[in-house]
C-alpha cells in the first residue's frame, strides 16, 4: 500500500502535465517563448488588435520551425479577417505586428523592457521575410525610426566621391590606410 502512493502521485503529476491544452498556446510556449502579461508590446498589441485577438507567439529565438508555425498563424489569420498579434524579441529591441478584424494592420516596436514604444499602420503589405519573420515593411527598409541616429538626416553622397566625413581617403592620425598598396589610377 506504500508503495502504491507515492506511484499514484506520481502518475497524477504526469496525467496533469499531459493534459493541458495545446491549442491554447499555437505558438508562443510551445514554441519556446512565454507570453509575458506586464510586457507593454503585448499590450499594445491586443489593444491595436482587438479583443478575441489570437496571440501567434512571442520570440527570442531563431528556431525556423517555430518562425514557420507563427508565420502560418498570422498569414491565416490576415487572410480571414482574424485578429491576431506576433512579437519577436531581437538584441536591444522587439518588433511585433498586429491585425485587426477590419483587416488593417499594425506595426509595434519598442527597445527591450518596453522603452521607447512606437505604433502606427503598417506601411506595406504582410509579408514573410527571409528570416521567417512577418512584417509588413518593404524589403531594405527599416521600420520607425530603427537604426536612427547621427545619419538619419544626412544625404547619402553620390557613389565614389568619398568619405562625408572628410576628405577623401583622409584617416585620423595613427590609421593604416586600407589602400596603401594601390598605385594611384592615371586620369
Amino acid at each position: 500500500m506504500r508503495k502504491a502512493l507515492p506511484l499514484f502521485l506520481i502518475a497524477a503529476c504526469f496525467l496533469t502535465g499531459c493534459s493541458k491544452s495545446k491549442s491554447s498556446t499555437v505558438s508562443s510556449n510551445a514554441a519556446g517563448a512565454a507570453s509575458s502579461g506586464d510586457d507593454p508590446v503585448q499590450k499594445k498589441l491586443q489593444e491595436l488588435a482587438g479583443g478575441g485577438a489570437k496571440n501567434c507567439g512571442l520570440f527570442n529565438s531563431q528556431v525556423r520551425a517555430e518562425l514557420d508555425a507563427a508565420s502560418q498563424c498570422v498569414v491565416d489569420a490576415s487572410k480571414a479577417k482574424t485578429p491576431f498579434y506576433v512579437e519577436y524579441e531581437l538584441p536591444g529591441m522587439n518588433v511585433a505586428v498586429a491585425g485587426n478584424a477590419q483587416g488593417k494592420l499594425y506595426s509595434v516596436q519598442s527597445q527591450v523592457g518596453g522603452a521607447g514604444l512606437m505604433s502606427g499602420d503598417c506601411p506595406a503589405e504582410l509579408r514573410v521575410a527571409p528570416s521567417g519573420r512577418v512584417t509588413c515593411y518593404a524589403p531594405g527598409t527599416f521600420p520607425m525610426g530603427a537604426g536612427a541616429g547621427s545619419h538619419t538626416n544626412m544625404p547619402m553622397p553620390p557613389m565614389g566621391t568619398g568619405s562625408p566625413h572628410g576628405a577623401a581617403g583622409a584617416l585620423p592620425p595613427g590609421h593604416p590606410s586600407p589602400h596603401q598598396d594601390r598605385k594611384p589610377q592615371q586620369p
